[in-house]
């Protein structure tokens, strides 16, 4: 073993710290997944048309976006600490007042604000998980990190409905607050790393917050790829179940189910190769992977063959994702870490947003099939622009 790969193995990971804000980042996604499913027959329970049920989704990832940008800011220059728990209050309050909703208009407006908490506490975990991670394994740490999401995705929505099932909605709202309330209590021990800002010092941005941005130019690059690849799930998270019903195929659940468990193989080992040879190294098999996966969603026309596509869209997911928003910090400053993972969530909302918006026009007037057929473009564009960006970067280093 190299010197390089035993120092890698010398540096802790696993620092109570890091396991800290993992479970609460994992409570967080909880419950914030298990409301997901639940929310449109809460909406249809209060009157909404199918339409008004798109708009409490969408409303939530608008609010959502309007917040990264301003959390890394605000993480920035006030501290990482303040910010998680005030996001962590607004989301506990909005789902707490779900139960006192009697109106589809009242549901909008709570789950508007929802999306500030949500934003903001989201943003604020992954700068605190980067700056607990040592830099020589942050990509391992990021792919591990991430895995929180993974586990929340595999059985949060199940829970969320069978919970409203089998004990109605108030019941689900009350959980999933109490998921939020546990985050916060383990929160709060947490090391924060707080700002050390000198507005005096000179013209560098960083040594004066007020001159600095709220989007970090070093993670557009990220931001941009990861935009074109979330748009492929867009698709996915909007669509197939449709699709599937459409192909007269059962248990399309399933698929989610096996593309969470091909993310918990895929995120540690490609987090772990990121660190040793490089994001390209994750990058160009995580998007071949994605594209391979359009192909046989398009075509598929049994549950095996939409299980094997869930299957190699986790591997490919699991390695881009961690992988790009690891670069979107790496070379950060540590006063700029909130808004390098703002900007990166920037790029991920907007493009699962962006996606289902343009699918769903595409499919009202061609169908689902082309739709996932159509995805493979997206994923293309953001493999060309991450790599004719490395090959300029690279021609440019003497």
């Amino acid at each position: 073993m190299d010197r390089d790969a035993v120092f890698h193995e010398k540096v802790p990971l696993w620092t109570r710290d890091f396991i800290l804000i993992s479970i609460a980042s994992l409570l967080i996604t909880l419950g914030f997944q298990m409301l997901l499913p639940v929310l449109p027959v809460f909406s249809a329970e209060l009157g909404g048309s199918d339409a008004w049920a798109g708009l409490v989704v969408g409303i939530f990832t608008i609010s959502a976006v309007i917040m990264r940008p301003i959390a890394g800011r605000l993480l920035d220059k006030q501290g990482r600490k303040g910010v998680f728990l005030i996001g962590l209050l607004v989301f506990l309050i909005c789902v707490v007042a779900y139960n006192w909703t009697s109106t589809i208009l009242v549901l909008l407006i709570l789950r508007f604000i929802h999306g500030f908490g949500w934003g903001a506490s989201s943003t604020a975990s992954s700068t605190i998980a980067s700056d607990i991670i040592p830099k020589s394994r942050l990509g391992e740490g990021m792919g591990f990190f991430g895995l929180t999401s993974t586990l929340a995705m595999a059985v949060a929505p199940a829970l969320g409905l069978e919970l409203l099932s089998g004990y109605g909605f108030s019941t689900v709202f009350y959980i999933s607050a109490g998921f939020v309330l546990l985050s916060i209590f383990i929160a709060l021990p947490i090391k924060y790393h707080q700002p050390d800002v000198n507005p005096k010092s000179g013209t560098d941005p960083l040594s004066n917050p007020e001159k600095a941005g709220i989007i970090e130019k070093s993670a557009i690059l990220p931001a941009v790829v990861i935009f074109f690849v979330t748009m492929t799930y867009g698709a996915i998270v909007s669509f197939i179940a449709l699709y599937a019903g459409q192909r007269q195929v059962e248990n399309i659940g399933l698929f989610f189910t096996i593309y969470a468990v091909a993310l918990l193989i895929s995120r540690p080992y490609f987090g772990r190769l990121t660190d040793r040879k490089g994001t390209s190294f994750a990058v160009l098999p995580g998007i071949i992977c994605v594209i391979l996966s359009m192909f046989l969603i398009c075509s598929a026309n049994s549950l095996i063959v939409f299980l094997i596509a869930g299957f190699i869209y986790g591997i490919g997911f699991g390695a881009i994702q961690p992988a790009l928003q690891a670069m979107s910090v790496r070379k950060v400053d540590h006063l700029r870490r909130g808004a390098a993972n703002a900007t990166f969530f920037l790029g991920f909302d907007l493009g699962i947003g962006a996606g289902a918006i343009l699918w769903g026009i595409i499919a009202e007037h061609y169908g689902y099939q082309l739709i996932y057929l159509l995805a493979i473009i997206p994923a293309i564009v953001g493999a060309l622009v991450y790599f004719g960006s490395m090959k300029r970067r690279n021609n440019k280093t003497p």
